[in-house]
């Protein structure tokens, strides 16, 4: 399955080396790339689940990194299983929204707001304009959404604390749910408007909560349950459930 590796010995790395390898049937794209302070091989999938990243140490024998991917192929196997082969939003596919699933269809006009309806016992998503625009309008109803549920959620948690909040943004980022600045900026994916309410609420606590504790000390987690009591169970769902939100392409 790796014997492509070998044609190129890891040890002449002059850049990152990348080969596809399969995974439940699927062809991944891994990227191998030499550190210098590396001391130990480092295995990473990235946001969303659609490639990997594999950081070795200088001159590492390609031998080497064959058996770690093999013995890693199941630990991948389980971690990529709930990730689509198909993560193109269109007409037809299916996306959670607070966490309950949403067949997108088009409403045959050209303009006009996303309709949330519930048809015959399904959840529908209904977007305006052209077929190929779909996923746009989508996720331009993700936007309105996040905006929406984190804003409210967000003053609820600062004044709780007492504490002011600058500003809040929205961005489509990868690396990570939200962030917040020590001037009291928060930043949040507004991807997470895919996610059950639980979820939606722990990240708006858990960046609120940074503006009393900037860090992830005891002392942090102790300000983030409080204002999101089950901040254990949210993170969960998050660890398991996030790479399939990231994962979908607009």
């Amino acid at each position: 399955m790796f014997a492509s590796l070998r044609k190129t010995p890891v040890s002449r790395l002059k850049g990152p080396v990348r080969r596809d390898i399969e995974i439940n049937g699927r062809m991944v794209p891994l990227t191998i790339r030499e550190h210098a302070r590396a001391t130990r091989i480092t295995l990473r999938i990235e946001p969303g689940g659609q490639a990997l990243r594999l950081t070795i140490p200088p001159g590492l024998p390609t031998r080497e990194v064959d058996s770690f991917l093999t013995r890693h192929h199941g630990w991948l196997m389980t971690k990529l299983a709930h990730i689509p082969n198909d993560t193109q939003v269109g007409e037809g596919s299916i996306v959670p929204i607070r966490g309950i699933d949403h067949f997108i269809e088009r409403s045959g006009k050209l303009r006009g707001l996303a309709e949330m309806l519930v048809l015959d016992g399904e959840h529908v998503l209904r977007v305006s304009g052209a077929p190929e625009h779909a996923g746009r309008r989508v996720a331009d109803h993700l936007k309105r959404e996040a905006k929406k549920d984190l804003e409210a959620l967000v003053a609820g948690h600062a004044a709780t604390l007492g504490r002011k909040v600058r500003s809040i943004s929205y961005k489509d980022t990868k690396s990570r749910w939200g962030s917040c600045t020590s001037d009291g900026r928060l930043s949040f994916s507004w991807r997470i408007a895919m996610a059950p309410p639980l979820v939606i609420d722990y990240l708006a606590a858990h960046e609120v909560a940074h503006l009393a504790e900037m860090n992830h000390s005891s002392a942090f987690w102790a300000v983030c349950e409080e204002l999101c009591p089950r901040t254990d169970e949210a993170k969960r769902w998050l660890k398991k459930n996030g790479n399939r939100l990231q994962a979908l392409q607009f």
